[in-house]
């Protein structure tokens, strides 16, 4: 290949030449032709004058890849670095069609139904099903979901959610704060037959049909700093059982810290009927150092409790085959076991005003739904 004179590049060309090629964020097919770019007009900066196959030698690129960008250079300068529009089949579908599709998705259902099926918008438009469902990932539509929400209409709601995530946030100093609750109606099921296991190509499977053989309610408190869980089984859902597990933490808790600093015990719990009875007021008047705290009305999902609630039923309780109750009761307490070993607190991320403001959006969009 003859020897081709080095090209001419501006101060100003260079300086973006440079920036393209050495920017790590740089498309590198970008980067990469603007060290061809640069190879060429260097050539004749240091006196070396080079051919388009020793350039690509020492790009180790083809020589038509050199001079196809070279040219397109002398042509149009940076432009030309760019790619062209590609050829393709001409677009069928307008920004009108788009525009109905979505509009109708939002603003209408179809007629005995309660949502939309890409067959049924498909039908209603004139598209094809595959256009729909292109249409709905654009936009992010999803009519096949439906999701549920509560509204909480505790008149001290934000009191609640400030006293609790106070507590999770930024706990007192020498002070545990515990979440407490209870698991009820645990129930000892058993299949109408064997359980079919996973195999190769096929899930595990079970019949739909169960023996209930009794049912246990777990009392637990998990400790919101270390991720230590305290479960006790019991047979009954009164007051008097969780005022045992209150003994049982009241006992297990030492009355002062290594410091020698007075420990005191923030409890966390809903609620429910059991942990609002003159047996529990008692229980903590006699003890000045614990402290009931109860999350707002139709807010459990403050309590992290729930959280450890909702990792033992999908990894244990769901799937379980258990022919008693004892069975059961000894499942539940292997996993408590199971998980104190190493155990892990959540991590609690979301402070009261992102939570209050998070429910006033919820409480905005309800109120101007129209229904």
């Amino acid at each position: 290949m003859p020897w081709r004179e080095p090209m001419e590049i501006t101060a100003e060309e260079r300086a973006a030449l440079e920036r393209w090629a050495r920017r790590p964020k740089t498309a590198q097919a970008l980067a990469l032709r603007s060290r061809i770019v640069l190879a060429c007009s260097d050539s004749g900066r240091t006196g070396r004058r080079q051919t388009d196959v020793a350039v690509a030698k020492d790009l180790g690129v083809t020589n038509t890849t050199v001079h196809k960008w070279r040219t397109r250079f002398e042509v149009d300068r940076l432009d030309g670095l760019s790619d062209e529009p590609r050829c393709g089949a001409p677009r069928r579908i307008t920004d009108e069609q788009v525009e109905a599709v979505v509009t109708r998705t939002l603003e209408s259902t179809p007629e005995n139904a309660t949502h939309w099926s890409t067959r049924g918008m498909a039908t209603a438009s004139g598209l094809s099903q595959t256009a729909v469902s292109r249409t709905w990932r654009a936009f992010g539509l999803k009519p096949h979901l439906s999701e549920t929400f509560k509204l909480s209409k505790d008149p001290q709601f934000v009191e609640k959610v400030r006293d609790v995530v106070g507590l999770y946030l930024a706990p007192p100093q020498h002070a545990i704060v515990l979440s407490v609750d209870e698991k009820s109606q645990c129930q000892a099921l058993e299949r109408s037959a064997p359980v079919e296991p996973i195999r190769p190509g096929r899930p595990e499977s079970h019949t739909h049909d169960y023996v209930r053989h009794g049912t246990a309610s777990l009392f637990s408190a998990l400790n919101v700093a270390t991720g230590e869980v305290v479960g006790k089984c019991m047979r009954r859902h009164r007051s008097a059982e969780f005022v045992r597990l209150l003994n049982q933490l009241d006992a297990a808790i030492p009355a002062t810290d290594a410091d020698g600093e007075a420990v005191e015990l923030h409890v966390i719990m809903d609620n429910y009927a059991t942990h609002k009875t003159d047996r529990v007021r008692r229980w903590f008047a006699r003890r000045p150092r614990s402290h009931g705290r109860f999350t707002p009305t139709g807010a459990s999902w403050i309590n992290q409790i729930e959280r450890f609630f909702a990792e033992l039923t999908t990894r244990r309780l769901r799937r379980g085959v258990f022919k008693s109750v004892p069975a059961l009761e000894r499942a539940i307490n292997d996993y408590v076991a199971q998980h104190n070993r190493d155990p892990k607190p959540f991590v609690w991320t979301a402070d009261a005003d992102l939570i209050l403001d998070r429910v006033r959006r919820r409480c905005e969009r309800t109120s101007n739904s129209g229904h």
